[in-house]
Order: structure tokens, then C-alpha cells, then sequence
């Protein structure tokens, strides 16, 4: 054979250890000196309970030999069983085990090496460069098989971040989520930054990621990601120098290169960027920079939607504070104290609201909820508060609004239904009527400290069903009337009829005074909501 022959094959082989497995002595030197002199090292056994040993050790150091050599008639346990035992350990069964016999020479105990799991089966002697032929196609075949099942590992670790990303409800998940898979796929901390076409840059950490410092350090990704992405539309991976990359990335000190992984959104206005360590991983893989480059073009395709959301929300969250001030006029009669707290920033927009208008009968209060959580839903929530004013004019029976609100939903808007509790207060004699649509009823709370909901109710607006009359109570001058939407205590798991029980006997407590019951209320209830809460409170002066 000539050099350039024997020297692709030392180096195809190079570092590839061999555990040769032979009772005797002989057999281990000569089959040791062939495999060496092709480049591999060897470590020689003389039984099957050495070799379980010796692999024992090596597993829980983490440098199992690449192949066995094992005879097949060993003294303690035959070949075939321990090549069978190797095979059934998961931390083994990737091994690739060659068997060798001088005396096992018939089809069939080739057959039974086969069966076992070995890879090739040898009868000695041999000549060298068969045996050492051998040895490099069980070697090939194991890598390919190595090389294979980390790709099906990688694929799996990638489509599950997609999954993770593509389920995110909001920015922040999204940032959070594509940046714990990238750590998976690159073994190194990593982050996520999302940058918005109105520059707000939303940010997601992987576990063992050292926070920014300030918020200049955001700045200045914010401006990288924007020069490296300048005119470019595909993905693009890029390393940017530790003096170019704002400290406390990676390590307190600063001092790592940082690899950044760049795409836009499919309608180019947004850009998602990826962060690690240049160099960080473990145990560098191939394929993994474009692998790393799918995730990023997944995480900008959910961030597309996420980001049209934000802006539709923002739209929404403006038209309900502009319609439902913080503070009603002043109402004649009354004291009046009202709240809204919009759901937490993932869920979606809701249509509560609430009212104090004047009329010629005395004071009308009215809180609701459009079904739905939309922009659609805020719109008809500003429709139904524009009708309402208007209709009061002419007629405030409440009995009469909701009938008219009812009639206004299926005409205009047949698809929606709401929920709305209207209350007409004389303030000269505390005589009120209440029509209840579908609505949590009014809670009363006495100053005695006992507290009772209303029995009241109706059909939901918008089905044109026939409505009982209005219920008709009479306030004290030390009386409060709570009105609230139910994303003050709808909570999943729990019994709505827990939650107003619960509702009731804190608001029997709380202290004179229509504010304090409001702030009290939400105080115990109105953290992390999924829905929207408005609430009313008022009492005679």
C-alpha cells in the first residue's frame, strides 16, 4: 500500500480505541499489534467479567472504547452472552462488537454472532488487513449510526422549541421559549430579543443566562440587530466581537464573542435575534448553525402574529380609557367611585365598562360586558355606552333601557351578546330599580357589616327574550351598592358561586366608604386576571 493510502488510513482511525477481549495471552498481544499499527489504541481483557468491569468504569468516566474484539469462547460467559448484555444496556447498546473464533468457525455460529447483535464476525487467523478491515467498517458503521441518531435528536429538539414557541400567548413567552430551545440545541446560555417595527425590544432568557445590566445594553442590541440586518431579508448568522457586545452577556465580565443569528418577519418589519457564546458549546455538532437558523425563522413567523396583536391591543386598551374615565362627573345625590384593570398583557381585550349618567328620574349607574374578547368586543362596548346615554334621556326606567339595548344588539350587531346591570337611585328617598341582563347582581353592603346580593335577573342582551320587571329595593343613607363584572372573580377550578360568596363577606368588612371598598375588593381579587374587571360602587350622600 502506498503513503498517502496507509495515511488516510491512520487518520480516519485516529483516536478510536478498541477493547480486545481473549482468554489468551497470545491471542490479546497479536491482535493488539495489528490493531495499533493501524492507528488504534488498545486495551486488553482476558475474560468477559474484565471486560463488564472495565466498561463500567469507563461509562461513569464517559470514555466507553469505540468497538470490542471479543472471542467467542471465553472462560466465564461466551461471547454471544456478552455481547447480548451490552446490547441490552441502553448505555452500551450503541457499541459496535466484532466477534473472533479459531475453533467456531461453522455458518452457524456466525449465524448466532449475527443474532446477538455483533456487527461482523472474524475466524482466526486472519490475515492482518482483514482484521483491521473489519475493525474500520464496524467503526464506520457506528458513527453513521452515532451521527444519525444526533440528528434525530437535534430535529426533535428543534420541532419541540417550535411547538414551545408557537404556543407562546405573548412577546415575552416567545423570547423565553426560543431561547431555552436554543440553549438545547447549542448546549450554551442563550437569549432571544424580539425588536418591533416601533423599536420596543421584548427579551427571553435561557436558565443559565446573566441578565443584562441596563438598559443601555438593550440599546445597543437593538442597534446591532438593526446594522446586521440593514437591506438583508434571509437569515443571517454573524459573530460580533466582545467589544462590540454590551457587558454582562454570558459572563459578568463581558468577555465573550458573541454568535448572533438574525431574521426578519415575513412582512419585514419586525427582527427576531438569536444570542450564544461564539464558541460555547460543549461538544460542537455539525449542522447545528442551520438548525439554529430554522428556529429563528420559526420564532419570527409566531412573532408576526403576536406583534399585530400588540398593536390591535394598544388600539383597544386606548378606545376603553377613553371612554371609561377614571373618575365619573359629579352625579347629584351621590358618591360614586369607579375602577378598571385591564387583564394581564397576554390575554386578549375585553369589553367591560361602566356608567354614571344624570337624568330627569334621578341617577342611572350601569355596569357590563360584551361576550368575546376582541377589538370587535371593545367597539360594540363603546356602542352599547353611546346608546345607553342617549336612550336615558327619554326614558331612564331601566326595565325600558334594557329593552332597547336588547332590540340595538339585534339589529346592528346579531353575532353579539352582552351582559349589563342598570340601576335607576332616586337620591332624595333611596328608592332604586334594578334590571339585571344576564349580569352578576348589585351587592348591598349594609353598615352594620352584613352585606347581601340582590335577587335579580334576566336574559343575556341580544337574544330578544321577554324580560321580567325590574326589582325595586330601598338604600339607606349608610348603605353601598357594589356593581362589578365577573373578571373580578371568575377564577378556572373554582365554583363562581365560591368566589361571590367569598366577595361578599370581605366587602361586609370593609370600612365606610365607597373608595375603600372598591381598592379593597380589587386588592384581594384583581391580581393576574385572565379577564378584564370594571367595577362601580356608589352611596347616597
Amino acid at each position: 500500500m502506498d503513503g498517502d493510502g496507509k495515511q488516510g488510513k491512520l487518520t480516519d482511525q485516529a483516536g478510536s480505541t478498541v477493547l480486545v477481549v481473549d482468554d489468551a495471552a497470545a491471542g490479546r498481544y497479536a491482535m493488539g499489534a495489528v490493531l495499533r499499527r493501524d492507528g488504534h489504541r488498545v486495551v486488553p481483557v482476558a475474560s468477559a467479567s474484565e471486560a463488564l468491569s472495565e466498561l463500567d468504569v469507563r461509562l461513569r468516566a464517559g470514555a466507553l472504547p469505540d468497538v470490542l474484539l471479543v472471542d467467542v469462547g471465553l472462560p466465564d460467559m461466551s461471547g454471544f452472552e456478552l455481547c447480548r448484555r451490552l446490547k441490552a444496556s441502553p448505555p452500551t447498546a450503541g457499541l459496535p462488537v466484532v466477534h473472533f473464533s479459531a475453533a467456531a468457525v461453522a455458518p452457524l455460529d456466525r449465524c448466532r454472532g449475527l443474532d446477538a447483535g455483533g456487527e461482523a464476525y472474524l475466524t482466526v487467523p486472519a490475515e492482518p488487513e482483514e482484521i483491521q478491515a473489519v475493525v474500520r467498517a464496524a467503526l464506520r458503521g457506528a458513527r453513521m449510526r452515532s451521527g444519525a441518531e444526533a440528528l434525530v435528536r437535534r430535529l426533535t429538539r428543534l420541532s419541540e422549541a417550535i411547538v414551545a414557541v408557537q404556543a407562546a400567548r405573548c412577546l415575552k413567552e416567545l423570547a423565553t421559549a426560543a431561547a431555552a430551545g436554543a440553549a438545547r440545541l447549542t448546549s450554551a446560555p442563550a437569549a432571544v430579543f424580539v425588536l418591533g417595527e416601533d423599536g420596543e425590544l421584548y427579551s427571553g432568557t435561557s436558565g443559565a443566562w446573566i441578565a443584562l445590566p441596563d438598559v443601555s445594553a438593550y440599546e445597543a442590541v437593538a442597534r446591532l440587530m438593526q446594522r446586521g440586518m440593514a437591506g438583508r431579508s434571509e437569515v443571517r448568522d454573524l459573530v460580533v466581537p466582545a467589544p462590540l457586545w454590551p457587558r454582562g452577556f454570558f459572563r459578568p465580565a463581558g468577555l465573550d464573542d458573541a454568535r448572533l443569528t438574525l431574521a426578519r418577519t415575513q412582512d419585514g418589519s419586525a427582527l427576531v435575534c438569536l444570542a450564544t457564546p461564539a464558541g460555547g458549546m460543549r461538544v460542537p455538532e455539525p449542522d447545528t448553525d442551520q438548525v439554529v437558523a430554522r428556529l429563528a425563522q420559526a420564532t419570527a413567523l409566531a412573532a408576526e402574529p403576536l406583534l399585530m396583536y400588540q398593536v390591535e391591543r394598544h388600539v383597544a386598551l386606548t378606545l376603553q380609557h377613553s371612554f371609561l374615565p377614571q373618575r365619573l362627573p359629579e352625579l347629584p345625590g351621590v358618591q360614586v367611585a369607579v375602577r378598571y384593570v385591564p387583564a394581564s398583557r397576554q390575554t386578549e381585550i375585553g369589553g367591560d365598562f361602566y356608567a354614571g349618567l344624570r337624568t330627569p328620574d334621578g341617577v342611572l349607574a350601569a355596569v357590563g360586558d360584551v361576550v368575546g374578547h376582541s377589538l370587535d368586543a371593545a367597539t360594540v362596548m363603546v356602542e352599547i355606552r353611546h346608546a345607553l346615554r342617549a336612550y336615558c334621556v327619554e326614558d331612564s326606567d331601566p326595565g325600558v333601557l334594557a329593552e332597547r339595548l336588547d332590540q340595538m344588539l339585534q339589529h346592528y350587531h346579531p353575532e353579539v351578546t352582552a351582559t349589563v346591570c342598570l340601576i335607576l337611585v332616586d337620591p332624595a328617598t333611596g328608592r332604586t330599580r334594578i334590571a339585571n341582563a344576564g349580569h352578576i347582581p348589585p351587592l348591598v353592603v349594609r353598615d352594620a357589616g352584613a352585606a347581601e346580593y340582590v335577587k335579580v335577573c334576566g336574559p343575556l342582551l341580544g337574544l330578544g327574550l321577554d324580560r321580567p320587571p325590574p326589582t325595586e329595593i330601598l338604600l339607606a343613607p349608610t348603605d353601598r351598592l357594589l356593581m362589578l363584572t365577573d373578571g373580578l372573580i371568575e377564577t378556572r377550578g373554582t365554583d363562581l358561586a365560591v368566589s361571590l360568596e367569598q366577595l361578599r363577606t370581605i366587602a361586609a368588612d370593609v370600612p365606610p366608604g365607597v373608595s375603600a371598598l372598591c381598592d379593597t375588593v380589587l386588592s384581594c381579587f384583581g391580581h393576574d386576571r385572565e379577564d378584564d374587571i370594571a367595577l362601580l360602587a356608589l352611596r347616597l350622600r
